[in-house]
């Protein structure tokens, strides 16, 4: 397994092209910021060619002074790419559609003035300084022996890397694996996955690009993206530390603030069951797993949840077992009898049932004083 897999975030590129989401000036470059602190490769700050605040953002972004590289988004036009030299970017992307559908309807081109148009683009970037990567926009979908061709062409211009775009997210991860594996042993080039989560399967459709051979992995923070969005960071992070065993040492702690931020900021709710980031991601009702947890933690955690800014909870409600009710008085001070925690469990569990939800610490304690009261 290849231990250099850089991370690069796009959450104020294609995490802003969510359908409805706009980040402020001044949120873009908090966003940076926080991307930049967490231990971020590269931002993909936005597209310069918008101009006004875009290329305001952008330009102040690549000002902060932050360690992670600042890319700029460009179709393959010499104006774009001059846009994103004036905002003082250090990288570029540079995006065109690689398979038929695109080319012939979207594009209403052909393959050869593709691969002659993303070549000058490459060329006029590499003569200016810039590191490049091309991106190869619905590469899933793309006859393999051309996308093969557009990777040469591109390494051929200079490319540094190939962005290898599931578009529309139509991948798998055994073809994912297999389609990455023939595209770097043929070309060499150095190959991104940046994968949409159309089907569910963004994160493991990137992990198998990884496995394969890519060496870079395009995430934005609680995969905000077009349509299903893209492949979550804290997802990829996580689970290349604990599945794949490649730690990239981010400030992993700061997981939930960040991904609360993006949350306020795109005006996107965080789903309390949300991979890695959800409130309930280590929050146990059922008995069974609440006693396991309580007794041992790893019994239904794989990891501490201090990891990614979270906290422990122990939840009552109906499916909770007489463990969980004397865990929970234990908190206050207060050691129930056998006999207590099952008179307690089941009035707790009517009350849920009453109210089809887990009950509020003041109701377990209102609960506990009419026991003692009425008996």
């Amino acid at each position: 397994m290849n231990q250099d897999i850089k991370i690069v975030d796009t959450t104020l590129r294609d995490g802003e092209q969510t359908a409805g989401v706009v980040f402020s000036y001044q949120e873009k470059l908090r966003i940076a910021r926080l991307l930049d602190e967490l231990g971020v490769h590269q931002i993909e700050a936005g597209i310069p060619v918008m101009g006004g605040d875009e290329q305001k953002a952008i330009a102040e972004i690549c000002h902060l002074g932050l360690k992670a590289s600042i890319m700029g988004w460009n179709r393959p036009v010499i104006e774009d790419i001059e846009k994103s030299i004036t905002c003082g970017v250090d990288s570029v992307a540079i995006s065109i559609s690689s398979s038929d559908i695109h080319i012939e309807h979207k594009l209403k081109t052909t393959r050869e003035d593709v691969l002659e148009r993303m070549a000058k683009a490459t060329e006029f970037a590499k003569k200016e300084g810039l590191y490049v990567s091309v991106n190869a926009e619905d590469a899933s979908r793309s006859e393999l022996a051309f996308l093969i061709q557009f990777a040469k062409v591109a390494k051929s211009a200079g490319a540094d890397r190939l962005r290898f775009c599931d578009t529309v997210g139509t991948l798998e991860p055994f073809i994912t694996f297999d389609t990455i594996s023939t595209l770097i042993k043929e070309t060499g080039i150095a190959v991104e996955m940046h994968a949409h989560d159309d089907f569910g399967m963004a994160t493991a459709n990137s992990l198998a690009g990884v496995r394969a051979g890519a060496t870079y992995v395009g995430v934005t923070v609680n995969g905000l993206g077009e349509r299903a969005g893209n492949a979550a960071l804290e997802e990829i992070v996580m689970a290349l530390k604990h599945l794949m065993g490649v730690d990239l040492s981010f400030a992993t702690g700061r997981f939930v603030e960040v991904s609360e931020y993006v949350s306020r900021a795109s005006g996107r709710v965080l789903p309390a069951w949300k991979s890695i980031v959800g409130k309930n991601m280590f929050a146990h009702e059922s008995g069974i797993h609440a006693d396991g947890a309580l007794k041992n933690p790893l019994t239904y955690e794989v990891f501490q949840p201090e990891e990614v800014g979270l906290e422990r909870q122990i939840v009552i409600g109906k499916h909770s077992g007489k463990a969980s009710i004397k865990s929970k008085f234990a908190e206050y001070e207060q050691e129930l009898t056998e006999e207590e925690a099952g008179i307690l469990l089941d009035r707790v569990r009517s009350m849920a049932i009453d109210l089809k939800r887990s009950l509020f610490d003041k109701e377990l304690i209102y609960i506990y004083e009419d026991m003692k009261i009425h008996g």
